[in-house]
């Protein structure tokens, strides 16, 4: 049986209480995907499982199932050739932390980054399984996003934020840019 055959069963057979992540990722067989696997129980079945975001007496990492009975499901549309495109434009990189794809991720360094594509309007408030309404994200922060794109920094405070780094962290980054945008030499 499936990860997401064995949430959606539990989920069915706790309608109405409080379950936690650490369930949840049992029950899923300690898959690190397990979150991913919840949100598809929500998105593409149909199923209205809570969390802290939809509820304010539920605390991060607690969710509930309300009602056993799925409501219409979204659909994807998502072509392969759309999701290279998409990957492509955001340089293989999480548009919401700047985590690079296979790289240690910034808060877990044990793991890798994977990369999803997110939408910038969610589907649930109307958007469209469009290049222009999808962009690249971790699943960290995919997990995290729910509905919300923070802004990214200007430039201008970008460089002012490097400027005021200690001087082994400017080369840090120095030498982390050099490595994802490798320079050409003039005379190659």
């Amino acid at each position: 049986m499936s990860a997401r055959s064995q949430l959606r069963a539990f989920f069915l057979s706790n309608v109405g209480k409080i379950v936690n992540s650490d369930e949840l990722r049992q029950v899923a067989g300690n898959i690190s995907e397990w979150a991913r696997r919840v949100r598809e129980l929500r998105d593409e079945e149909g199923y209205n499982i809570l969390s802290h975001n939809d509820r304010g007496d539920l605390k991060p990492g607690q969710y509930i199932l309300e009602d056993p009975a799925p409501e219409p499901k979204f659909e994807r549309n998502v072509s392969k050739e759309l999701r290279a495109k998409v990957l492509d434009r955001n340089g293989f990189t999480c548009q919401i932390c700047g985590a690079g794809a296979g790289e240690p991720h910034p808060t877990d360094a044990t793991s890798r980054t994977r990369l999803h594509l997110g939408h910038i309007k969610d589907k649930s408030l109307g958007g469209e399984d469009s290049e222009m309404n999808l962009h690249a994200v971790c699943s960290v922060c995919n997990e995290g996003a729910s509905n919300i794109t923070p802004d990214r920094p200007s430039r201008v405070k970008l460089v002012t934020q490097i400027r005021r780094a200690a001087r082994d962290d400017q080369l840090y980054l120095r030498d982390w840019l050099l490595k994802k945008y490798p320079m050409k030499l003039k005379d190659e």
